[in-house]
């Protein structure tokens, strides 16, 4: 097998494992009405088929990273990739909600497995200064999944029911596990083989655990309230649990070699900052189509299409911009995009600015196709094929925690009320606008913040991480 055969099937594999993982994750909100009337089941009860999952995903992005750089990241995936198919098989034949919730939580667990694992692959197969053009290879691929989701979930539960939307999983997967056992990438070294320090991922599942579901259920009960105080304290014990075992520790969860990368905990703050700024801004914008202009789902859809459309053709670009301007330039632009886009949401209220907001959601996908093409190939780039595994996965812990965040922020700020009778709320309603133009300013402010750690990006497009011995 030659060496660029070897590259394409390591990012083949990788596109197909991220795009089964955000396919999903889209046909799912399609399929949850029908789902809930079948079982007769509530509202909250539906909330944790992807509560479950987010949780789990959450709590074990880092551990799974780290057991990959141990144990082999094609292995780590092929099990992740056979499991995500296997429970998606088993929520297929479920016969209530509490085991479509229990399944649910568990593809997360199978979730967490494969998504560090399919950029480590890229890592392992590319060298640093060829990374810019797979990243937004797989940026792209992951913006066609979920632009695609809410169409194929819409069409197989229309004709077929909510179960169908699991079934595809499985023979996806099945493939995807068939082109996984053809790739080859370097095996762990002796080096990578350290003991997993047991204690400290049980400390940091917990932390993350606890303040995902705190910073998710302020909504419902408020910044203020003595559960979500509760939350935040159970939190910073964790952290400060962790933190102190972690210095005495011979193998910490998190190497130190990637706690003092700049590029990489730089790169971390970024994703965390612009995914909530942008989906806090989704949010927003989703009820002002729907509940203030009184626009139905589809005509809503195509009225975000041009995001949709400038992520995935604006990731190529932003390689190519990676590549001649490096990654300080193109992270600082790329958040700046993101932040006069969601400026630019202010006038989503007027119906008579269609073209604004349109302009604005273009505006706002370049943004994100940069920052995520530059984030994710500094983060991967500067990482040591040894610890490719677990700054994968905290990446992708920040862009879990980071919409969350986001839409939290978002949904206790913002005051939406639908009209009543059939009739379209008007936006200078006061009940129907009001605090939907300062919520986005906020998350535009959100958003921008994330340009201060663009500054300590390095300025050439990718640098090697020094690792300590």
């Amino acid at each position: 097998m030659t060496e660029t055969v070897r590259q394409r099937l390591a990012l083949v594999v990788s596109v197909a494992g991220a795009m089964i993982v955000a396919l999903d994750g889209t046909v799912l909100t399609v399929a949850q009405p029908e789902l809930q009337r079948d079982f007769g089941s509530s509202v909250e009860q539906v909330q944790w088929t992807s509560t479950g999952y987010m949780l789990a995903v959450a709590a074990l992005l880092v551990i799974a990273g780290r057991l990959g750089d141990r144990y082999g990241h094609k292995r780590l995936l092929l099990f992740g990739v056979l499991g995500f198919g296997a429970t998606s098989g088993g929520i297929m034949l479920a016969p209530d909600i509490g085991w479509v919730i229990g399944m649910r939580a568990l593809q997360g667990v199978f979730g967490a497995l494969l998504q560090p694992a399919t950029l480590a692959l890229l890592r392992l197969a590319y060298p640093a200064d060829k990374l810019n053009t797979p990243v937004a290879i797989r940026t792209s691929s992951i913006g066609v999944a979920a632009a695609t989701g809410p169409v194929l979930g819409g069409f197989l539960v229309a004709h077929f029911g909510w179960r169908a939307v699991f079934t595809v999983n499985v023979p996806i997967a099945m493939v995807i596990a068939v082109f996984i056992l053809f790739v080859r990438v370097p095996a762990p070294s002796g080096r990578d083989r350290q003991r997993l320090d047991l204690l400290g991922s049980a400390l940091l599942a917990a932390m993350l655990t606890v303040f995902v579901h705190t910073i998710g259920a302020i909504p419902r009960g408020g910044w203020s309230s003595s559960s979500t105080l509760l939350g935040f304290v159970a939190t910073a014990g964790f952290a400060v649990a962790l933190v102190m075992h972690e210095r005495r520790t011979a193998n910490p969860i998190v190497p130190p070699a990637v706690l003092r990368s700049v590029p990489v905990t730089a790169s971390m703050v970024i994703l965390l900052l612009t995914t909530s700024g942008m989906f806090g801004a989704l949010f927003v914008s989703t009820f002002s189509l729907q509940d203030v202009l009184g626009l139905d789902p589809f005509a809503a859809g195509l009225r975000v299409l041009p995001m949709t459309v400038l992520m995935v053709v604006g990731a190529p670009a932003a390689a190519g911009a990676l590549s001649r301007y490096g990654a300080r330039r193109c992270a600082i632009t790329g958040t700046l995009l993101v932040a006069f886009g969601i400026v630019g949401l202010v006038q989503i209220e007027s119906a008579g600015t269609w073209w604004i907001t349109g302009l604005s959601f273009a505006v706002l996908g370049a943004g994100f196709a940069t920052v995520m093409v530059t984030a994710t190939g500094t983060v991967v780039g500067d990482a040591p094929a040894g610890y490719a595994g677990v700054v994968g996965g905290l990446k992708q812990t920040a862009m879990n925690i980071g919409p969350t965040l986001g839409i939290t922020v978002a949904a206790t700020m913002m005051v939406v009320k639908p009209s009543y009778g059939g009739v379209p709320a008007t936006a200078s309603s006061p009940a129907a606008s009001f605090g939907l133009g300062h919520t986005l300013l906020v998350l535009a402010a959100i958003a921008a913040l994330a340009a201060l750690p663009g500054w300590r990006l390095p300025s050439r497009a990718s640098r090697t991480m020094e690792v300590a011995n």
